[in-house]
């Protein structure tokens, strides 16, 4: 061990121990449940001081640790024990692997309160849902791939979810896309199929009208740079994909929308990334722990937009792997079906997606959070002014001329397309989203069904 390392103190992955004692087989636990880590005899945790062992000693310390290690801990945790020189110090080392049979306990507490994981540089009792996660991890499943016991499947959820994940499909990757069937869905794993019954698993359910409280989306804008007063929030529930949707659209609605004119070329753009507003949310819904009670929080600050979820990286993901393009998904169900439907473009690049397009337009850096409890992206919004060549700064509303044309357009045809919106009013997609929603705040326009599959209702044309 070289000295920087020692003057950084205990870590999630390092604990000192002056000397031997009941607490460490706790330590010992907590590092296979978690990331993995090294216990260090013969340094006080408090001072860092190297207080040594008895060098006399050293064989029967080690024999002594793996005897307790053996003895304490279920399922068999194999200690990797050693000792070295320090300051003309002596040192047993002992390092811990991540384990792949979690949960691990110790036998004298047993699954009730015997299971420890690592928090920050203190090893504490796992919860419930922590232990759950565990054993489905411990046995190479996701939450989202088991059976949805409490829940009624019906053949029009399924025709329902068949029929949106086609409506992607096609918008992805036009008519050479392989329709979705109810077959498609058994062998994604989304169904899954119990000799003549058909069951559905957890993924499907929140696909398809997602009846758990705890997977909704709360959105919020706050004044100023903290939680504490609201200027608006919204909650949304339903399909993790209109969920995706709503919550883009909240971040849209209320960041700054400028206009740049280039030669006699008009061109909307967000002051943030679209792309990257929706990665942060996708990333979110994709990766969080849904065992976890809290939900998905979407703010809006002064200075940045934060996304937190629920559950921090999976174990054996560290931010800087995931930041390389790792790719380790908790909800590998729910990740398949976003691949298959062109939401998830390549698994692993989100991340640092998210950082390219910060940098391309001169944002600063993007920052993610990997807690114990939750996971944070934080996106830094830039200054109200632009600098481009020529540049026309515009405010959130709506011109008159682009409403007029939108209202004419929804009243001669209810199911125009957004496409087909954006080249009559030459705005983009997201900028005809963006309009699409600021009319429906000002209940000028109103939407009948669902997003995919409803039609437009115009409520008050104006003068």
């Amino acid at each position: 061990m070289d000295k920087d390392t020692l003057l950084k103190g205990e870590s999630k992955t390092l604990e000192f121990k002056a000397a031997l004692s009941d607490s460490y087989l706790k330590t010992v636990v907590a590092f296979a449940n978690t990331d993995g880590g090294r216990l260090v005899f013969g340094i006080d945790d408090k001072t860092r001081k190297i207080v040594g062992v008895d060098k006399d000693e050293v064989f029967k310390i080690m024999d002594s640790i793996a005897n307790a290690v053996s003895d304490a801990c279920q399922p068999k945790i194999i200690p990797d024990i050693a000792f070295e020189t320090i300051e003309d110090k002596t040192v047993v080392t002992v390092d811990i692997a991540a384990g792949f049979n979690r949960p691990y306990m110790l036998k004298s507490g047993g699954l009730d309160k015997g299971v420890y994981v690592r928090s920050g540089a203190t090893s504490r009792p796992a919860d419930l849902e922590q232990i759950r996660e565990m054993m489905l991890d411990g046995s190479n499943q996701s939450w989202d791939e088991q059976i949805c016991r409490d829940y009624t499947l019906t053949d029009r959820a399924v025709k329902r979810l068949c029929t949106d994940i086609n409506k992607y499909r096609a918008e992805k990757d036009g008519k050479k896309a392989p329709k979705a069937t109810k077959e498609s869905l058994i062998g994604w794993g989304v169904l899954k199929q119990d000799g003549a019954e058909i069951l559905p698993t957890n993924a499907f359910a929140l696909l398809a009208d997602n009846p758990f409280r705890q997977a909704k989306i709360q959105c919020a804008v706050f004044k100023g740079t903290d939680k504490v007063f609201f200027l608006d929030r919204k909650e949304y529930e339903g399909s993790l994909y209109n969920l995706l949707e709503d919550a883009y659209q909240y971040v849209l609605r209320n960041i700054r929308m400028g206009a740049i004119i280039e030669g006699l070329i008009r061109q909307d753009k967000f002051e943030l990334p679209p792309a990257a507003i929706r990665e942060m949310i996708c990333n979110a819904i994709c990766h969080r722990s849904y065992m976890d009670e809290g939900m998905i929080q979407v703010s809006v600050f002064d200075d940045r937009l934060e996304v937190s979820s629920p559950g921090a990286l999976c174990r054996g993901l560290t931010l800087k792997d995931a930041l390389k393009g790792r790719s380790k998904p908790r909800n590998k169900v729910i990740a398949d079906v976003f691949s298959r439907m062109g939401i998830i473009e390549k698994w692993g690049t989100g991340l640092q997606r998210i950082v390219d397009l910060a940098k391309q337009e001169g944002l600063k850096e993007p920052v993610f959070e990997n807690n114990d409890s939750f996971f944070r992206a934080i996106l830094y919004r830039g200054k109200e002014e632009t600098t481009s060549k020529t540049t026309a700064k515009t405010t959130a509303k709506t011109t008159a001329k682009t409403t007029a044309i939108i209202l004419d357009a929804l009243s001669d045809n209810p199911n125009i397309t957004l496409k087909e919106l954006a080249s009559m009013t030459g705005l983009s997609v997201d900028g005809v989203r963006w309009n699409l929603s600021k009319l429906k705040e000002e209940n000028k326009i109103e939407r009948i069904g669902g997003n995919r599959s409803g039609h437009w209702v115009v409520k008050d044309k104006g003068e």
